[in-house]
């Protein structure tokens, strides 16, 4: 199934590069998959793959969390901004923190303006609707009518819909 999520993320990456926010996310639960096929992605670009809660933790570390709010933004597009074409962000948690008071969504569509990104999305989606965490949870997100591409680890794609229809409009 790997393979076959891997070429969709291609896919994708190459029909995000015309859009708006050039946002693909690879979604599926925690122990899906999701880290390996970023890196064989990472190794077929030749780029890196950023772990997130890892370059956010040690910047924010010193920071009161008032400061830590304020400083999110600014930190995340200084270790989004590495010069390469395409970007790869992985373990995304950081994001979601309550104490933090952020949009991850939006932070990484802001991010994906200047630059295609693709990142890891924990939890589930459909066409209409992005999920992060259960209902009750406190990073629980919800979000509908989104404007990003998706890839399933199911091997499901937006990208397909998309593709089917500039197909039929070639016949």
């Amino acid at each position: 199934m790997s393979g076959l999520v891997f070429e969709k993320l291609k896919q994708s990456l190459e029909a995000a590069d015309g859009l708006y926010h050039r946002l693909v996310l690879l979604v599926g639960e925690t122990g899906s998959g999701k880290t390996a096929v970023l890196h064989a992605l990472a190794e077929a670009l030749s780029v890196p793959v950023i772990n997130v809660n890892l370059e956010l933790s040690t910047r924010l570390l010193e920071l009161t969390v008032k400061r830590r709010i304020l400083a999110l933004p600014n930190l995340f597009d200084e270790i989004t901004n590495t010069g390469q074409p395409v970007i790869i962000l992985d373990n995304l948690e950081i994001l979601f923190g309550k104490d933090l008071q952020q949009d991850p969504l939006r932070l990484l569509q802001k991010v994906s303006r200047n630059r295609c990104v693709v990142a890891s999305w924990n939890s589930t989606a459909t066409r209409e609707r992005l999920v992060y965490a259960k209902p009750g949870h406190p990073e629980y997100r919800l979000y509908e009518m989104i404007d990003t591409l998706l890839v399933q680890m199911d091997g499901a794609a937006t990208i397909d819909p998309i593709q089917s229809m500039n197909e039929a409009r070639q016949t």
